[in-house]
């Protein structure tokens, strides 16, 4: 008979020192792995100037995103590689080894020469470092998950494993803090460097030579390198840890599986959960985290276009005023249960993403909202002359054809326009207003190439600036700025940490019970495996991938925002899957029944009585 609820004293009981030590533990391992991680998420555009400084500047942003993308594409592998390990070999071990290859592949990206000294094989490097960050965060929060919830009393499994949840946002901040601090202590005791390219001076357009911040050329290295530290903790941390009960339990009773991921993928009974798990819960959960952290904070610095350090500050803010609700969410789940918080969040983001997005551009650039209101921006071209501006391999980054270097320009300038098509062979024509400005090829000689690009670059940029577009350099002093760390109580300022932090709310009802609703759906024999895949290929794929393709459909589209449309509809499928298809009350089951996966089972009392201590 399986025990309809909890007892009040079990859910309202304070945690025992023991369960502490488990839960401060697994949380704070797992937040230097989130740390080292988004270290190059936060430095993404400073990142992308230093390794892809070979490709057009067009489509930095989309290489540097792209490669910030190619830590998740592998997340699943290690998913599976680690999962399978800490199936078999157990938790704790587990833990050792994914935070050491996370530790050191930060370390050496801190070390690695830029483009400029080593050509194509520095951002070869870099990738190949950001797979095996992927690998090893792959293997790391299943098993956290995994660990704490095993040692969990039943009943209050949702705030107990809610902490592991805070460790994303909590790395994220991290990784922002010690940005901020290494910036503004580089940038004040260090004078501007010149920057260089291909080893000749960059001249601005007064003709003299551009200046760079001394963070931007070489103090970004200062949070990679520090990460040795970070590792050196989180190692001390981890050889103390005990493996989980319901592992030992396990282990005691011969009850082991010894092809975890053959038994958890390989039987219908079990991949039915897990694709049940994919597309009814993480595949929603991850658009929506990754649209509301990392492509808001890529929209405002980039799109927007706020300075690093106040864009920075403020995505700080929302993280510090939200985070809490993690655990808020979780524990409301141990009551509720699961299912109805996490779809009610992906209702919610669906709903609001668009018009949180749009507030956010015209509360911190109005100058910009203004002119995409009340400006007309057409581009007249030949359709088979335009190609997608997604270019993963950067076969056509060079953009020859007219169609190409329009809309490149015109995306990174962050202007909305339409397309009008042209009769075939017809060369491409920006319109804005009443002005026309014919576009060149790229297939101009050398000398006849330069003049055509500066010549078109700044007739376009003229047009835009006498149509209220505000241009890069320009002095504009509407554009929200923060001047320091508590520099977030004037309007501007103050509103945009408001939409950031709600967004941040979306992410803690949709991720804060996650954990634990993907804990109770597998058998202790294969629950490392079982859940650490389809979470990392939903937040791998779904949501890793997010920042480049919503960054690359608005630029196709000419829409700022027309990238969101992937986080909304992912959502919505997501909210629909998940309400008929995720159990409603896995929350009341226990994790030490291995008889088969499902939403509840009959408790095995030899657990019980061991979950209950």
């Amino acid at each position: 008979m399986t025990r309809a609820g909890t007892g009040a004293a079990e859910l309202s009981r304070p945690m025992t020192g023991e369960e502490r030590k488990v839960i401060l533990a697994s949380s704070l391992g797992t937040i230097f792995e989130w740390y080292d991680f988004f270290l190059y998420g936060s430095l993404a555009a400073i990142i992308g100037a230093q390794f892809f400084s070979g490709f057009p500047e067009s489509t930095r942003n989309i290489f540097a995103l792209l490669a910030f993308s190619a830590g998740f594409i592998v997340r699943p592998l290690g998913a599976l590689v680690f999962g399978s390990v800490g199936d078999k070999v157990g938790r704790k071990y587990t833990f050792l080894v994914t935070i050491v290859i996370m530790g050191l592949s930060t370390f050496l990206v801190g070390l690695l020469p830029g483009y400029e000294a080593w050509g194509v094989a520095s951002p070869v490097i870099l990738i190949a470092l950001r797979m095996l960050q992927g690998l090893a965060l792959g293997g790391e929060f299943g098993g956290a998950a995994t660990y704490v919830a095993e040692h969990a009393p039943r009943g209050r499994r949702g705030y107990y494993t809610s902490f592991i949840q805070t460790t994303t946002s909590l790395g994220l901040l991290l990784s922002l803090i010690v940005i901020l601090v290494a910036q503004g202590w580089v940038n004040a005791t260090f004078a501007p460097v010149p920057q260089v390219a291909g080893g000749v001076p960059v001249l601005g357009p007064d003709g003299q030579q551009v200046m760079l911040d001394p963070f931007r050329v070489w103090g970004w290295r200062i949070p990679f390198l520090g990460s040795s530290v970070l590792l050196a903790i989180s190692l001390y941390i981890r050889l103390r840890m005990q493996e989980s009960p319901a592992f030992r339990a396990m282990k005691r009773q011969g009850a082991g599986s010894r092809a975890p991921l053959r038994e958890a993928f390989g039987r219908w009974r079990n991949a039915r959960i897990a694709l049940i798990a994919l597309f009814g819960l993480v595949a929603g959960q991850a658009v929506v985290s990754y649209s509301s952290q990392f492509y808001a904070l890529f929209f405002i610095g980039n799109v927007v276009k706020l300075d690093s350090f106040t864009t920075n500050v403020l995505v700080a803010w929302s993280l510090i005023l939200s985070t809490a609700f993690y655990v808020f969410w979780g524990a409301l789940s141990d009551r509720v249960g699961r299912k109805p918080i996490v779809i009610a969040g992906l209702v919610l983001a669906a709903l609001s993403l668009f018009p949180v997005f749009g507030a956010m551009t015209r509360v911190g650039n109005p100058a910009l909202a203004a002119a995409q209101a009340g400006s007309a921006v057409t581009v007249t071209a030949d359709p088979a002359t335009c190609s997608f501006q997604f270019n993963p391999t950067g076969r056509s980054s060079a953009f020859t054809s007219s169609c190409d270097i329009a809309k490149a320009l015109l995306a990174k300038s962050s202007v909305n326009y339409a397309t009008r098509d042209a009769a075939a062979g017809t060369p491409a024509s920006v319109t804005v207003g009443a002005t026309v400005i014919p576009a060149y090829e790229g297939t101009l000689a050398a000398g006849d190439l330069a003049a055509a690009k500066a010549g078109f670059e700044g007739a376009v940029r003229d047009a835009l600036t006498a149509a209220g577009y505000p241009q890069a350099g320009s002095g504009n002093e509407d554009v929200a700025k923060a001047r320091h760390f508590f520099d977030i109580f004037g309007r501007q300022n103050l509103t945009l940490v408001a939409l950031l932090t709600y967004l941040n709310l979306l992410v803690t009802m949709v991720c804060g019970p996650t954990a634990a609703a993907l804990v109770e759906l597998f058998p202790t024999r294969i629950r490392y495996s079982g859940m650490s895949l389809p979470y990392h290929i939903g937040n791998g794929w779904f949501g890793g991938l997010l920042p480049a393709t919503a960054f690359a459909i608005s630029a196709q589209a000419g829409n700022i925002y027309a990238g969101l449309w992937y986080a909304v509809i992912v959502a919505s499928a997501t909210a629909v899957i998940g309400f008929l298809l995720v159990p409603w009350n896995g929350h009341r089951r226990s994790l030490f029944d291995d008889d088969m996966p499902g939403p509840v089972h009959a408790p095995h009392r030899a657990g019980d009585a061991l979950n209950a201590g």
